[in-house]
């Protein structure tokens, strides 16, 4: 699930942020205390995946760096050891002596889920919000695909050249790559529409085999998830119900958004 893994990041010359520390693996926090050294001073989470916030509280005890992130109620993948000496709020700044990280609010993967953005370098840390070579899964309840759509609608008022994210490479045309992923989930949203409008109701099962037909069938599992995601969505829109049998019913509010996008 995590690719190569946790990617971190390191901001600073003069003084140091840490992004995203990782678990608490030796070797990796070892590689990081080696790289800042006394200049570290904020250690910074997007969100409390345990693979992201473990490695906080290590950081915190070899440097006294400030931690830095926003917590929500345990939904049983939350890292209840990370405990933020500054909680985040949409637009926190962090001033530095040689940067600034502006806190972007993004909900969707997670509920409290944040990118931070280095405007002198016009580049966005995007946690699990945007991955590199996948698309992010969005686990119901605590993930919510409403909020995810509406967090990347939100990225195309910031001057983005690069997104660096938790997993996988740095990826340049920023303004693209935003695009394709509301175009992806979109695209997505419209095959769950138009299967629950040919079959009239079905379960999620049912559904998965025609929505995600396109998808290697070992990761129709986790596919599954995401397509219970857009079904609560289109829930909450009052575009579809859930029958009391673990049935979806097509709702007749969706022929004219199927129309509009035709």
């Amino acid at each position: 699930m995590t690719g190569p893994g946790t990617n971190t990041y390191l901001v600073g010359r003069e003084q140091v942020a840490v992004i995203d520390p990782g678990p608490a693996l030796d070797s990796h926090l070892d590689v990081i205390l080696a790289a800042a050294g006394e200049r570290l001073r904020w250690v910074l989470v997007t969100h409390t995946h345990p693979d992201h916030s473990p490695g906080a509280r290590r950081l915190r005890e070899a440097t006294g760096a400030e931690l830095i992130g926003a917590v929500m109620a345990d939904d049983g993948h939350q890292d209840q050891s990370f405990v933020p000496d500054q909680p985040l709020v949409e637009d926190w700044v962090l001033h530095a002596r040689d940067f600034t990280l502006q806190a972007v609010a993004t909900p969707g993967h997670v509920g409290n889920h944040f990118c931070f953005y280095l405007p002198q370098e016009h580049t966005l840390f995007t946690g699990d919000h945007i991955m590199q070579g996948a698309t992010v899964v969005i686990v119901p309840p605590s993930g919510d695909m409403a909020a995810y759509i509406a967090s990347l609608e939100k990225l195309k008022h910031l001057p983005l050249q690069r997104l660096a994210p938790a997993h996988g490479h740095l990826m340049g045309e920023a303004a693209r790559v935003v695009d394709e992923l509301v175009r992806h989930r979109l695209s997505r949203e419209d095959k769950v529409i138009k299967a629950l409008a040919q079959s009239g109701q079905a379960s999620l099962d049912q559904l998965l085999e025609t929505v995600y037909d396109d998808v290697d069938p070992r990761l129709l599992r986790v596919a599954k998830v995401s397509l219970w995601a857009h079904l609560l969505k289109l829930e909450k829109e009052a575009r579809a119900s859930k029958h009391a049998e673990a049935h979806w019913l097509f709702g007749e509010e969706l022929w004219e958004l199927i129309e509009h996008r035709s």
